[in-house]
């Protein structure tokens, strides 16, 4: 509105001092094309305005700075496209049947880009709700790393095997979103299984053993080892220890490390998968 009334202004004024000297229809695509100049001038103006002032209310808000760029420079664009169809109706163009072809364009790209604008719209989904955000310990459609970017479209993670993983948006919020961060401890749980014949408080004793060995695994709480099953081949034990979520990766490494060493080291047998055949005697 603020536009319309500026060009209506400028343009009268415009209009009064030009045709006194030069033709009526010279004066009338001068004063269109001079009008639209200036609003094009001041829509910029104030569409810088507006991106600054929308950049500056949503960083008060501590939302993430890719959401934040994105919604800043779509009120700028706004702003600006507005500006343009101003100026295009000062010089004579119908913008009505302009808009209704855009619109239409439109349409016809976001059916051909909808998987794209599906992983759009995640992307600012995991921007505002946050179920993970930046070096989280996450796993993410399987794969499992931390999470070093998020984009509109993409989620980048850094596997413990130091591979950069580039995950879409919608396939990363299509499943379940496991984080390790989130609830401020990580949690490492190991399956053992030792021969029959095993003493299982000497098995228990030495498996608190391993997991003492481990500077990462917490004292509070303490890790839990139990005896869980009598498996086809094994004595079946489990061993859960908590730590830090920036140790996480580590001590998956160490607490596996150190239960090998331990079991080997007090000559406990971790048994293989065997099968026995019976020959009956023809």
């Amino acid at each position: 509105a603020r536009l319309s009334n500026l060009s209506l202004s400028t343009s009268n004024a415009m209009e009064q001092a030009l045709s006194s000297i030069l033709p009526e229809e010279y004066v009338a695509l001068i004063v269109g094309s001079a009008t639209a100049i200036i609003i094009l001038i001041v829509g910029l103006i104030v569409a810088g305005w507006v991106g600054n002032l929308v950049r500056r209310a949503l960083t008060n808000r501590k939302l993430d700075s890719a959401l934040v760029g994105f919604l800043s420079s779509l009120a700028r664009w706004l702003v600006i496209a507005a500006a343009v169809i101003a100026s295009l109706e000062r010089v004579g163009v119908q913008t009505t049947s302009l808009v209704a072809l855009l619109g239409s364009a439109g349409i016809a790209i976001g059916l051909a880009l909808q998987g794209n604008l599906a992983h759009f719209a995640s992307g600012v989904m995991v921007l505002i709700f946050r179920p993970f955000k930046i070096d989280d310990y996450v796993e993410l459609s399987g794969k499992e790393g931390w999470v070093k970017d998020i984009g509109l479209f993409t989620t980048t993670l850094l596997t413990n095997d130091n591979e950069t993983v580039i995950i879409p948006n919608g396939t990363a919020t299509g499943g379940v979103i496991m984080n390790y961060s989130k609830a401020g401890t990580g949690r490492v749980p190991i399956s053992v299984g030792v021969a029959y014949g095993s003493k299982v408080p000497e098995v228990i004793a030495i498996l608190k053993q391993a997991a003492a060995r481990c500077d990462a695994v917490k004292k509070d709480p303490a890790p839990v080892i139990a005896f869980v099953g009598l498996g086809a081949s094994s004595l079946d034990f489990f061993v859960l220890g908590h730590c830090e979520p920036a140790d996480y990766p580590n001590l998956v490494h160490q607490l596996h490390t150190a239960i090998y060493e331990e079991l080997e080291a007090a000559g406990i047998e971790i048994p293989f998968s065997q099968i026995v055949v019976h020959n009956a005697a023809a």
